[in-house]
């Protein structure tokens, strides 16, 4: 496939080491120094866009890709008060949509035993339940769009929550997050839910950000004949659970 690769920090150059590995091309490589190349005549020499940007960015450049008929998947967080927008332009485009606040299949499966064991604690009110993560200095959101989505799905899961909590919390009715930074850290999440009997914990670690990288690829990769659908994906469809 011919790649159109937005934004080339870190991450960017740790997809394209694996698109190159899988036999990919990057016609198109957008950082912050050439973004006047982002336009709908060069994202048409491609077959989909990876968007790996910042929050600021992200919202514009999914636009310009879904207009120019690109299949986008985007990896960037702390947007997403305007995903409906890009789901209402992604049905009129007849476009296609792949969007994960964490691609690494490692972590999908930690999102998945997350919602089972939310679901399985409803029915024992003595566990009250926290969530920790930790990340490079450099990561912009906190709590991040991993933290984020664990946090939704416990409350999901939960009645006794009613919203989370940035910061540590006396109050109960709330899920407390709390977000850490530290140096070369690519991300660590936990989750620990604490009775006066005993502690329950799950954790994800991220060794380096080369599983984040294959994911995206792959979600690539599963998009490139969904052109036409109207759909926006992610990575339950990708992985089937």
């Amino acid at each position: 496939m011919k790649i159109a690769l937005i934004g080339y920090g870190k991450m960017g150059h740790e997809i394209e080491k694996i698109l190159v590995s899988r036999g990919h091309t990057l016609p198109l490589i957008i950082d912050q120094d050439n973004t006047d190349q982002l336009t709908a005549e060069n994202l048409n020499i491609c077959d989909v866009a990876i968007e790996f940007t910042t929050p600021a960015t992200a919202f514009d450049n999914i636009v310009t890709c879904l207009k120019a008929g690109i299949p986008t998947v985007c990896g960037t967080t702390a947007w997403l008060d305007r995903l409906p927008e890009v789901t209402d332009l992604c049905q009129q485009t007849s476009g296609a949509f792949f969007y994960a606040s964490n691609y690494s299949i490692g972590v999908n499966i930690f999102f998945a035993i997350n919602r089972q064991l939310a679901r399985m604690m409803n029915q024992f009110p003595e566990y009250d339940v926290t969530l920790n993560e930790v990340h490079h200095v450099q990561k912009k959101d906190a709590p991040s769009g991993t933290a984020v989505t664990l946090a939704e799905d416990i409350l999901a899961g939960i009645d006794r929550k009613t919203s989370w909590h940035l910061g540590t919390t006396t109050d109960r009715d709330k899920l407390e997050v709390t977000a850490q930074r530290r140096a070369m850290v690519p991300g660590i999440h936990t989750i620990v839910w604490e009775s006066d009997a005993d502690t329950i914990t799950i954790d994800h670690n991220a060794k380096n950000r080369s599983g984040f990288a294959m994911g995206a690829v792959l979600a690539a990769e599963y998009l490139a004949d969904k052109r036409g659908t109207g759909k926006v994906y992610g990575m339950k469809d990708l992985l089937g659970f």
